[in-house]
């Protein structure tokens, strides 16, 4: 994964109202921390920022005391109906430093004929690897898999230097038949009617 430099800004004006000043010049306030530094406040570039974290487990370049540091995002607060960033922790990670993210899992191929479902029940994998050296994503082929079948974590191939952080008997994916999906659909329906009288 190629790291992405963003020209932030010490940020030395606390409180919600210099928050609200940062965000209307376009910037993002945000704060960094890990290896037992005292935390650092920063003021990101917001169009920026933004296009970065379209990247899961984007590798962020921020600069420090005038030092350039790696940095991934950890927690990303979003304004509730715009979606807009209000703030982001970022955690100050080294090269060759292993660290646990969640990749998202994606699906290839067609399941076998008769109108089964494909239900996802863990969307992102979690894993263990070198911090500048984060896959996207991993991707699983479902070609031809019946009923019944099902993708544990232990099933994905993961790219070289990348382990599983999770139980590899974790099911990952599970194909349901046409029948079973349309009784859980019945089951949840009562359910709503139950909760709604």
């Amino acid at each position: 994964m190629s790291e992405i430099r963003l020209a932030a800004e010490p940020r030395n004006e606390f409180g919600k109202g210099a928050a609200r000043r940062a965000r209307r010049a376009g910037f993002v306030p945000g704060v960094v921390y890990g290896h037992g530094h005292a935390p650092v406040h920063l003021n990101l570039p917001g169009h920026d920022l933004m296009m970065a974290l379209k990247t899961p487990n984007a590798l962020l370049v921020v600069p420090i005391d005038g030092k350039d540091e790696f940095v991934l995002p950890k927690a990303v607060q979003r304004e509730a109906i715009k979606r807009s960033i209000e703030h982001v922790d970022l955690l100050l990670v080294k090269r060759g430093e292993k660290v646990t993210v969640e990749i998202p899992v994606h699906t290839e191929g067609e399941l076998a004929p008769g109108g089964n479902l494909l239900e996802q029940v863990l969307n992102a994998l979690p894993i263990e690897a070198e911090a500048t050296h984060l896959p996207e994503a991993v991707t699983v082929s479902i070609e031809g898999l019946e009923a019944g079948a099902s993708i544990t974590a232990g099933d994905i191939t993961l790219p070289s230097g990348v382990t599983l952080a999770v139980e590899a008997d974790a099911v990952v994916l599970q194909i349901i038949g046409a029948q079973a999906a349309q009784v859980e659909e019945e089951a949840e329906e009562a359910a709503e009617e139950t909760t709604e009288a």
